[in-house]
């Protein structure tokens, strides 16, 4: 069965020179939950990966199926199931690459270690506070689909830590414009991993500049109504149990580095 990440391969393969789709190919690859190839049985809050050394260089190996991975070692293995971020945030800096799906899927790769780091630094790249008073809003004009597509996606993912969220086209005090997204009713500790999803789906559309303001608000807050009112909803599903991610310890995002 044909997975996102193939998918996602397969449209970068076909157009090598297109940036944007080898954007989502990585954007697809922080997101999977894939499953890293260990020596033993991860002991406590420690796992020994497997590392191979050929001639491009040092690997691990990972898979986005365990069936994948059950396949490639022809049986059963040790393994780590983490997502693709963490394991770039444990491996970065380390010339380390990722041995992707070898030889059991179509989107079988070796991703050199350079890219690794690229995308732990994007990844890491947070959004920056600022100061402004909105004056007036609007309905937001002139956003590309595909980054409409992505903040719908990245808040699809985010069930539980929000109530909704809405987008508008905005003016302030100062005199300048731009687009606010208003995430509502957000769980306490929840602001900084939100505002970094939108932030990845600004980053992961490929556009040549861009710049999206955030505000969390309580839903019956002024602003919140006002925007909600004028502007396009985003509402986050609240799932009957929340699922938070544990990591264990361990740019230029619009140039993805081209993979072999």
């Amino acid at each position: 069965m044909r997975t996102e990440l193939d998918d996602a391969h397969a449209d970068m393969e076909q157009a090598p020179g297109n940036d944007r789709l080898r954007l989502r190919f990585f954007e697809r690859l922080a997101d999977t939950e894939i499953f890293l190839l260990l020596q033993s049985e991860p002991e406590d809050d420690k796992a020994d990966p497997q590392i191979f050394d050929i001639d491009e260089g040092r690997f691990v190996l990972v898979f986005d199926r365990e069936e994948r991975l059950a396949q490639f070692v022809g049986g059963e293995s040790p393994y780590l199931a983490l997502s693709g971020r963490m394991l770039c945030r444990m491996i970065a800096g380390q010339g380390i690459g990722l041995g992707l799906n070898l030889d059991v899927a179509p989107s079988a790769m070796l991703l050199p270690s350079d890219a690794v780091d690229w995308l732990d630094r994007t990844l890491a790249h947070g959004p920056e506070e600022v100061a402004a008073i909105p004056v007036e809003v609007a309905r937001p004009t002139g956003l590309p689909d595909a980054l409409l597509s992505g903040i719908d996606r990245k808040l699809a993912t985010a069930g539980g830590l929000a109530e909704w969220a809405a987008l508008a086209r905005v003016s302030y005090d100062g005199g300048r414009r731009g687009h606010l997204l208003v995430i509502a009713g957000a769980v306490e500790g929840a602001e900084g991993p939100l505002a970094s999803a939108v932030g990845e789906a600004l980053t992961f559309t490929g556009l040549d500049a861009g710049e999206l303001d955030i505000i969390f608000a309580a839903p019956d807050s002024d602003i919140a109504q006002r925007v909600s009112k004028v502007g396009l909803r985003f509402d986050l599903a609240r799932p009957d149990t929340v699922v938070v991610e544990v990591t264990a310890p361990g740019m230029d995002p619009d140039k993805p580095p081209r993979l072999r």
